[in-house]
């Protein structure tokens, strides 16, 4: 596709990458580029369905899960070929077609038919077995222009599997449908059967596949994607385009675990979600994208097409490099004295295709680029990837710019993708039973939280939401339950909430008097962190003060090349905090949380005549961009306004920085 080209000129200042666009050409707005090549357009109105047939499908199971769950998963007739992804690939016959119609570069509505595999499984359950050699994949029944759906069927027609969040796109060269990825998941029969009712709906495993075209129908074979704007070009009006995308569901899933026994236990476990984010709608005017939700209208007046180019797929436009967004997750719990504290947090998920569905404008999008109100999702057996999983410190939020250099895909910066090491655990979300457990945490309550990192993403906050979170210990699993859900972090849900520590025994909802809270958000270059403190007066006179530091994006790091050759050669986050105006030498208590369970990299705390510090010291962790630390203490003195400080010591550039917050009186 031929669309604008742009260099990019980048610079470290204070410690971070600026990235600034030189030499720019804008397109115009809303006018058409060049059509993609390969186009096989119908006559109008014509509804003459494609289909496909042969080529080979790919399973990827989660074992782990299926060993929980009272599930052996034996091969069948013909066994699958082991692929570099872990999926299991077995041939599709080509006497079995599934038909399809094409909308604008997509199969959109299923037509009929299914595919069969050559070979398959044998489940081996607790009261027999299921007989899955010669699988089927056959549409399930859904409304027009919705994502495809299947059921996952054996050969006396039995649905045993629904397959759903279908990431495809037709390809044509050769012309052939692609499913990236999409969920298997659990039916409510095979649930019954297994003795675990709450099991129907769990995504079991992935499945994937690359069909040839047998039959075109009408329509075209790729999105024409002729009236694309990106970030910055000019808008009618004098306006720009803007980037602005929005979560607009996800949800969190027990994945598998070592050790887990349950309330009890000191297992490691492994929790996923699924997370389906929606582009702006606006289009010269503000409307709600989210309805109902305070978060959900955007302010950006037009819709930017957001690149969505899978890693190593090449220098694209508007940034000339391998842009896509990122996925990250954590995980909170709401003690019972009032606290919040981080449990878990994963590493970043690379996005590398979108769907497209329900978009509003039909030229405006491509399989990697997300046009005006698209949504997309990505399910949970796709963030369950190690080859899409890395490390966050490989990613600068605020610039949306990945350091592929020395990264653990690209090693030797030869720009060639590498295996990545590690296993279903690494760069995971891991939580740990004692952490999750509710026995062990009486009176609290858990948050998760997903965010989607976008180069260029005007508001961060509508682009995460947070759920209420349940664990519940099911003999042999955990399952995790998640609703009420809202646009924005976690900090801000807590910040928020009533507490519900040291409140009036005879009106559980009125607070003590001169209880305070405040919260304050710091914005440097295009970072920002977020400092809440909720102060209360305990039943003995004292004042108890929590405070919560989230950094949501500030990476100190040390650069090295430019994109799309970047390097991070190092990377820091916050190493202490203070409050610089607090009274230290009345301090009861204090607490310290980071998150995990090592108490070796704790901060340490030291306190004074002229204020109270936690800091990192040697030993202590850095507060990485994407977490939070929370701290406690108590105090006689009152809560009064104070300035707190946020230093990171160890960047390549020290970093201080001082914001409103409350302090115990001097």
């Amino acid at each position: 596709m031929r669309l604008r080209k742009s260099s990019l000129a980048a610079a470290v200042v204070g410690g971070t990458l600026v990235a600034a666009a030189a030499g720019i050409v804008l397109a115009q707005p809303r006018t058409a580029a060049t059509p993609p090549q390969g186009i096989d357009r119908a006559q109008a109105g014509d509804e003459r369905p494609w289909s496909v047939a042969g080529g080979d499908i790919g399973i990827r199971w989660n074992r782990d899960l299926a060993g929980d769950l009272g599930m052996r998963i034996l091969p069948g007739s013909v066994h699958g070929q082991r692929a570099a992804d872990g999926s299991e690939r077995f041939e599709v016959r080509a006497d079995r077609q599934l038909r399809f119609k094409v909308d604008n570069g997509y199969a959109r509505t299923m037509a009929g038919g299914g595919l069969q595999a050559r070979g398959g499984y044998v489940l081996q359950l607790r009261d027999g077995r299921i007989d899955l050699d010669g699988f089927r994949l056959v549409p399930r029944p859904a409304r027009p222009g919705s994502e495809p759906e299947f059921d996952l069927v054996d050969a006396g027609g039995i649905a045993w599997f629904h397959v759903d969040h279908v990431m495809h796109e037709l390809l044509d060269d050769p012309p052939s449908l692609t499913i990236g990825s999409s969920d298997i998941r659990i039916s409510a029969r095979l649930a019954e059967r297994l003795g675990s009712p709450w099991a129907a709906g769990l995504a079991i495993a992935e499945l994937q596949l690359d069909s040839p075209v047998q039959v075109r129908g009408s329509g075209d074979l790729r999105p024409s994607a002729n009236f694309i704007t990106w970030d910055g070009d000019p808008a009618p009006g004098g306006g720009t385009y803007q980037n602005d995308i929005f979560m607009l569901s996800t949800f969190a899933q027990f994945s598998r675990c070592t050790g887990c026994t349950g309330h009890g236990g000191n297992g490691r476990m492994v929790i996923t979600p699924s997370a389906t984010l929606k582009n702006n709608v606006n289009e010269g005017s503000i409307n709600p994208t989210i309805p109902g939700d305070p978060r959900g209208t955007s302010a950006a007046r037009w819709t930017a097409t957001i690149p969505w180019y899978q890693k190593f797929s090449g220098n694209h436009p508007p940034y000339n490099n391998d842009q896509h967004p990122y996925l990250v997750w954590n995980m909170y719990r709401l003690n019972a004295d009032g606290s919040i504290q981080q449990i878990g947090s994963s590493g970043v998920k690379h996005a590398y295709l979108t769907t497209n569905g329900s978009c509003m404008d039909s030229g405006d999008h491509h399989g990697h680029a997300l046009g005006r109100g698209c949504t997309d999702t990505y399910s949970v057996g796709n963030n369950d990837y190690t080859q899409g999983m890395t490390s966050r410190a490989e990613i600068l939020p605020a610039s949306g710019l990945w350091g592929r250099c020395g990264s653990i895909f690209d090693p030797d910066c030869d720009g060639n993708q590498n295996t990545a090491p590690g296993d279903s655990y690494s760069h995971r979300m891991i939580v740990f039973e004692p952490q999750l457990s509710s026995s062990a945490n009486p009176g609290a309550s858990f948050l998760f939280e997903s965010w989607y990192v976008a180069r260029g993403d005007i508001d961060i906050y509508n682009s995460m939401s947070t759920k209420l979170a349940t664990a519940n210990w099911m003999g042999t699993t955990w399952s995790i339950g998640t609703t009420s859900e809202r646009l924005g972090p976690a900090i801000d849900r807590w910040f928020g909430a009533p507490d519900h520590t040291a409140s009036n025994p005879r009106n559980p909802r009125m607070k003590p008097p001169g209880d305070r809270k405040l919260m304050t958000e710091l914005v440097d270059a295009g970072q920002r962190a977020r400092l809440a403190v909720k102060v209360t007066r305990l039943p003995d006179g004292n004042w108890q003060y929590h405070y919560a530091l989230m950094n949501f994006e500030f990476a100190f790091a040390e650069l090295e090349g430019a994109p799309p050759n970047l390097r991070i050669v190092s990377t820091r986050g916050f190493d202490a905090f203070a409050l610089a105006t607090a009274s230290g030498d009345a301090v009861a208590s204090t607490v310290f949380r980071d998150g995990d369970i090592e108490p070796g990299n704790d901060w340490s705390f030291e306190a004074d005549a002229d204020g109270v510090e936690w800091s990192a010291g040697e030993t202590g962790r850095s507060l990485p961009w994407g977490e939070l630390y929370s701290f406690t203490l108590v105090s006689p003195k009152r809560p009064v306004d104070g300035t707190a400080v946020l230093r990171s010591d160890g960047a390549p550039r020290e970093a201080v920085y001082e914001l409103a917050t409350l302090v115990p009186a001097p």
